[in-house]
C-alpha cells in the first residue's frame, strides 16, 4: 500500500508564522509537519509516499528529494493550477495497488497504520475515515454513523437542535482504487462533498474509532497545543502500538444522578463536577471510557432508543466545556425473567454484563489497554468486583449507591466522595 499526501496548501492562516514556508513544512519543535506525518507512515511499513505539491512546492522538493534519506520512496504530482482536496487523485488512476491512505499536510498525527487498514479490509470498503471525538463539536462537522457506516455528515453550519454525537473525521483516509474510477478527469474537486457524499450515499463509507493523536494544526493556537503535546510525549504515546492506560467509569450513581436505574430523558442529569472531572482526565493522557449495565432495556422499562438518546444528551453536556468520553459501552441484557414487557431475545446470561469483564475486554482489545495501568470508579460493588475481575486499581464513589448495594464483599483500593476527587487520587496521587 502507498500514502498520498495532500502537501500544496499556502497556510493562509499561519503564513505569519513562517511566510517563506508552505503549510506543512512549518516546523514544529525544530521538525516539519511534514516530517512527522512521514516518519509514522514508515513505521507502519508504508513508505511508497506520493506527495501532492503545488505551492511553494519546491521547497518541498529540495527537503525531501526522493525521501531515500529518510527510508521511504517519495514521488510527486505537482498542481499548476489548484484542483482542490480530490482532483489531483485522477492522476492516481494507472497505479496497480487496491487501497491507498490519504492524509492532508496540515495534520499532525501518529497513527497506527496497520490497525486502520486490517478495518478497512474488513468491512470491504470504500473509503474509511479515521474518527475520533473532539474537544469542540459545537463548531466541527460531525459525523452520523449507524454500524460503523457513514450515513451522513452534518455541517457546523446547520442548526442542530437535537443531541447528536461527538464524532469527527479526522482528515486520514484509506481509500480503494475503485473510487478512483468516479473522477474522470483531473479538475477541481472536493473530497467531501463530490467524492464521500456519493459514496455515502452508496452505504461504501465506513468510520474506523480511534483515539490515536490526529489534529488539525492549521492555526497559530493549535501549533502551539500540538508542540506542547509533543514536548509531553502525549503523540506518539498515543499510537495504538503502545498500551494505554485507561480510567473506566460506571453511568448510573457516578456520571449521573441516580440512586436506581434511569428510565426517561429527563431524569438523565449529570452530578456537579462531573463534566470538568472527565476533562481532567482527556488532558492527562488517560483514556476515559464509561461501562454500563442497562437491563432496563431488556426488562422493557426503556427502549434501547431513550437509553442512546441519553448516551447522546451525555456527549453534549460534556462537549459544551471541551470534554469528551473516549468510547462508551452498554450492556443491554438481564438474565431474570418475569418482567411485564420484558423482551426475551435479552434475557440471557451474558459475558458483558457486570460485574463479568466482557464489555472492558472489548475496549481492551479495541485500544491495546494495559489494565494493570488502569482504574475502575464506580459507585456500587458491582462496579468494585468487575475491576478486581479485570486485574484493575478500583475507587468507590460515595455518590449513587454509594457501595451500599452489598451484592459483593469486594473492597475498593480507594473511596471518594464524589468522581471529581477520585480523579484526583488517579492523577495527583492523593491517598
Amino acid at each position: 500500500m502507498y500514502a498520498v499526501i495532500m502537501a500544496g496548501g499556502k497556510g493562509t492562516r499561519v503564513k505569519d508564522l513562517e511566510p517563506n514556508l508552505p503549510k506543512p513544512m512549518i516546523r514544529i519543535c525544530d521538525k516539519p509537519v511534514l516530517l512527522y506525518q512521514i516518519e509514522s507512515l514508515r513505521n507502519s511499513g508504508i513508505t511508497d509516499i506520493v506527495l501532492v505539491i503545488g505551492y511553494l512546492g519546491d521547497v518541498i522538493k529540495d527537503y525531501f528529494k526522493n525521501g531515500k534519506e529518510f527510508g521511504v520512496n517519495i514521488t510527486y504530482i505537482s498542481e499548476d493550477t489548484p484542483l482542490g482536496t480530490a482532483g489531483s487523485l485522477y492522476y492516481l488512476r494507472d497505479r496497480k495497488d487496491e487501497n491507498f491512505i490519504l492524509v492532508f499536510g496540515d495534520v499532525l498525527f501518529d497513527v497506527d497504520f496497520e490497525r486502520f487498514i486490517k478495518f478497512h479490509h474488513s468491512y470491504n470498503s470504500y473509503i474509511t475515515l479515521l474518527v475520533h471525538p473532539n474537544s469542540h463539536p459545537f463548531d466541527s462537522d460531525v459525523l452520523i454513523v449507524d454500524n460503523k457506516k457513514v450515513l451522513d455528515i452534518l455541517s457546523k453550519n446547520e442548526p442542530r437542535n437535537f443531541y447528536f454525537k461527538n464524532l469527527v473525521n479526522s482528515g486520514v483516509y484509506c481509500i480503494n482504487k475503485k473510487v478512483l474510477d468516479y473522477i474522470k478527469e483531473p479538475k477541481k474537486l472536493d473530497l467531501e462533498k463530490d467524492i464521500i457524499s456519493h459514496f455515502m450515499s452508496e452505504k461504501l463509507v465506513y468510520a474506523f474509532r480511534s483515539t490515536e493523536y490526529v489534529k488539525d494544526m492549521g492555526t497559530p493556537d493549535r501549533i502551539k497545543q500540538v508542540e506542547s503535546d509533543l514536548k509531553l510525549g502525549l503523540v506518539h504515546s498515543k499510537n495504538l502500538k503502545n498500551k494505554q492506560k485507561c480510567i473506566f467509569v460506571d453511568r448510573d450513581g457516578t456520571l449521573n444522578q441516580a440512586t436506581d436505574y434511569v428510565r426517561s430523558l429527563d431524569e438523565f442529569k449529570l452530578y456537579d463536577g462531573v463534566v470538568d472531572a472527565i476533562k481532567r482526565i482527556n488532558e492527562s493522557g488517560y483514556l476515559v471510557i464509561c461501562i454500563t449495565n442497562q437491563p432496563v432495556i431488556a426488562r422493557g422499562e426503556c427502549s434501547r432508543n431513550i437509553v442512546e438518546k441519553m448516551h447522546l444528551k451525555l456527549e453534549m453536556e460534556l462537549g459544551k466545556v471541551g470534554a469528551y468520553l473516549d468510547d462508551l459501552v452498554y450492556c443491554p441484557h438481564h438474565p431474570d425473567k418475569g418482567f411485564i414487557g420484558e423482551i426475551e431475545s435479552l434475557k440471557i446470561d451474558c459475558d458483558c454484563r457486570k460485574p463479568r469483564t466482557g464489555m472492558i475486554d472489548k475496549m481492551v482489545r479495541k485500544y491495546n489497554i494495559d489494565v494493570n495501568q488502569s482504574w475502575f470508579i464506580g459507585d456500587m460493588t458491582t462496579d468494585i468486583k468487575t475491576g478486581k475481575n479485570a486485574n484493575m486499581k478500583t475507587i468507590l464513589v460515595l455518590t449513587g449507591f454509594a457501595g451500599k448495594d452489598k451484592k459483593y464483599l469486594d473492597k475498593p483500593d480507594f473511596k471518594a466522595k464524589d468522581l471529581s476527587e477520585a480523579v484526583d487520587i488517579i492523577l495527583k496521587g492523593r491517598k
